[in-house]
């Protein structure tokens, strides 16, 4: 038994290695739930809550239920279908229910043995046979133990990992909560004076000692609300989601304090050389885009590295930005890096890169994982020489083997689909020369501004709300698929037209090859279907070269229509297509259909977005649709999309991978930010010492990566 004295020596981060059955082995799997002491150990909260204190008569169960039962088996057999599986007929007074397992053993099958007495724990579907179990949690019963050994407290639910069971996670914490009783567990917000928070912010008591709310919520009584506790409005609940809400917050902040005093190169507009650019355009720039590119300006000037979101719905001119703020770096003879998340789109910006800047002497380069050994090497030696001004690619940056001469800038193209590590390597690719690379970080998925200015506290954040003068707004359209081949005919009206047209299959199953081959078959019923029509199909398994070659034939007005996966979604450029059909759309989020419709509506013509579903849809995915008929307005459809899908999805890995939060949940919780910043402000006027150790409670390892 591990000792008071060993456990108490380092307090409330004493290592978990000093609870009774943690070795080293178990220690490296708790590591990967972000669990390294008793502290982490007692924030390491429930997700979820099941009531396993009542026994349910079978008779009243409904589907989707989580509950206990107690029968007598009935029957044991093992069935075969698409699967082979073990069908387990229970019955009590009230009704009957199967238990179904996929993995089994025959010593199990022995086991559930008719007349044999049994409770299981499960969540009730729908199946072949009525209601059903699916691997329920169960234990054998004597005559004499129906109704008893029952939980006393609701039974939390963890997040777990590999090679640790909910039921081994909740023995280490309540020997957790056992020597936690002598720790100080105080609560930092019951510190600042209770004037603090906005009036308008709701009223929360905040308790001098954090122990009681961690132990109830660990081990909620039997009577508690679930309901409340599963919506996350208990008020123990609320307690600590304040506190991480402002743990966050004063990351965030702190990050970008800490940013005020590292070292950057200035870079100073060279007034001629944007001047020359912009006349070699052929537009002028918007008042939103000019807006925008004078605070990157300001920010670029400076001797502190330059951290800015730029959002900009599809087709706002955001590239055009980028390539101005690339100028201020190349005007002093450093080096920019543009990173694109796809090989299409880095092929695209490529293009656009080469096109604006080689009239300038300005030489630009390209790395992806499609080039060869050669060609890559010769890319490498030529940025580490400096010859290389602007590098455009993909993922291929990231590798160690890459080194610049004199990086100062670095763009980021849909940051979200790059994780944390990976935007993180980048950063540090500077040197003793440049110091930290200024970056900008684009994306045109639309996120409110409540909630960037939540989820990017550390950055500074523009936004182009305006489009280019005689773009026309795409009109939406939602068609059933009944109408099919009246949708048919107006893509051969359109095309013979001279216009092309998009024809876009979504994911099946999260399976890229089911959707490789439904995106096939839709190519050849189409072209068989419009023999005057040039029909090409591009897919994510094809390879880059293949791709980029269909993408070429598209954008040079050799294929008329384009079928198409969602690997269309970002980056693709052709004025002329003024026609898309997304067949299923209900498969997708709000920002993943504007991301599509923004393929059409580049050019100066009418363009339509057909919605074309299926029979089956869902609520949520009705309201989806509905909304991307009546606004084309990017950021009225991502407040949409924050009610119907939540940050997670908003905000892509930033949060899901980045920071991954216990209890506070920004959709849910947004609207007690305005009293987190007035505590975030207070703490740091009044108790700055507690930052750290506040942030060590709710961030733990994690508190780095927000700096990518």
């Amino acid at each position: 038994m591990t000792s008071t004295k060993q456990v108490s020596k380092n307090g409330i981060l004493t290592s978990v290695t000093a609870l009774k059955g943690v070795g080293a082995q178990l220690a490296k799997k708790l590591e990967k739930l972000g669990i390294y002491t008793l502290q982490d150990m007692l924030f390491h909260l429930p997700r979820q809550y099941a009531d396993r204190t009542r026994v349910t008569p079978i008779g009243s169960l409904q589907p989707n239920q989580s509950v206990v039962i107690e029968a007598e088996v009935r029957g044991t057999d093992v069935v075969f279908g698409k699967r082979r599986s073990l069908i387990c007929r229970v019955q009590d007074n009230t009704g009957t229910l199967s238990l179904r397992f996929y993995h089994f053993s025959n010593a199990q099958r022995a086991t559930l043995a008719t007349g044999a007495r049994i409770r299981c724990y499960g969540e009730t579907r729908r199946g072949a046979s009525g209601l059903e179990l699916y691997h329920p949690e169960y234990q054998l019963l004597s005559s004499n133990a129906a109704h008893s050994g029952l939980e006393e407290t609701l039974t939390p639910i963890y997040p777990v990992t590999e090679g640790i069971t909910q039921n081994r996670l909740r023995t280490l914490i309540k020997q957790a909560l056992t020597h936690a009783k002598d720790f100080d567990f105080r609560g930092y917000l019951a510190l600042l004076p209770t004037d603090t928070p906005e009036e308008s912010a709701p009223a929360i008591s905040i308790p001098n000692s954090l122990f009681e709310p961690l132990a109830y919520l660990h081990a909620p009584a039997k009577d508690a609300d679930l309901a409340q506790l599963l919506a996350g409005e208990h008020p123990y609940q609320q307690v600590l989601i304040m506190e991480e809400l402002t743990a966050y917050q004063l990351n965030l902040l702190r990050l970008r304090e800490q940013r005020q005093q590292q070292a950057a190169v200035p870079l100073a507009v060279d007034k001629a050389l944007e001047d020359q650019f912009i006349q070699a355009l052929g537009f002028t720039l918007t008042s939103a885009q000019q807006r925008v590119v004078e605070d990157i300006s300001q920010d670029l000037r400076l001797s502190i590295p330059m951290m800015r979101l730029l959002q900009g719905d599809v087709g706002s001119g955001k590239t055009v930005v980028a390539a101005l703020a690339a100028l201020h770096a190349i005007a002093h003879q450093q080096q920019v890096v543009i990173m694109a998340p796809t090989e299409i789109l880095a092929e695209q910006h490529r293009l656009n890169f080469e096109k604006w800047f080689s009239p300038l002497g300005i030489c630009v380069g390209s790395l992806t994982g499609k080039q060869k050994v050669k060609e890559r090497r010769e890319q490498h030696a030529a940025l580490e020489q400096g010859v290389t001004q602007v590098v455009i690619g993909t993922h291929a940056l990231f590798q160690d083997s890459v080194v610049f001469n004199r990086l100062a800038l670095v763009i980021i193209d849909e940051q979200h689909r790059f994780g944390v590590h990976q935007r993180l390597s980048l950063r540090n690719k500077g040197n003793e020369h440049t110091g930290i690379p200024h970056q900008l970080i684009m994306t045109a998925t639309p996120i409110p501004r409540t909630l960037a200015m939540s989820a990017y506290a550390d950055l500074d954040y523009s936004v182009i709300d305006e489009l280019p003068k005689g773009r026309i707004p795409v009109e939406t359209v939602i068609i059933s698929q009944q109408k099919r081949p009246e949708i048919i005919q107006r893509i051969d009206y359109a095309c013979q037209q001279g216009r092309q047209a998009y024809w876009v299959c979504t994911l099946i199953e999260n399976s890229e090859a089911l959707e490789a081959q439904a995106a096939e078959e839709a190519a050849t019923l189409l072209a068989s279907t419009l023999p005057n029509l040039t029909v090409g199909l591009v897919h994510g398994r094809l390879k880059p070269v293949e791709k980029e070659q269909v993408m070429a034939q598209f954008k040079a007005g050799e294929i008329d229509l384009l079928v198409a996966t969602t690997v269309i979604e970002v980056g693709v450029d052709v004025p002329n297509a003024s026609l898309m059909i997304i067949e299923n759309p209900e498969r997708l989020g709000l920002a993943q259909l504007h991301q599509l419709r923004g393929r059409v509506g580049r050019g100066s013509i009418a363009s339509h977005c057909v919605l074309l579903y299926g029979d089956k849809v869902s609520l949520n995915g009705k309201e989806r649709l509905k909304a991307m008929r009546s606004t084309s307005d990017g950021f009225k459809i991502a407040e949409v999309d924050l009610q119907l899908r939540g940050p997670g999805e908003v905000l892509g890995t930033r949060q899901t991978g980045d920071i991954d939060f216990a209890l506070a949940d920004l959709r849910r919780d947004l609207y007690l930010m305005p009293k987190v910043n007035a505590y975030a402000q207070a703490i740091i006027t009044l108790f700055p010492e507690h930052i750290a150790p506040l942030s060590e409670r709710w961030l733990g390892k994690n508190t780095h990566y927000a700096q990518a």
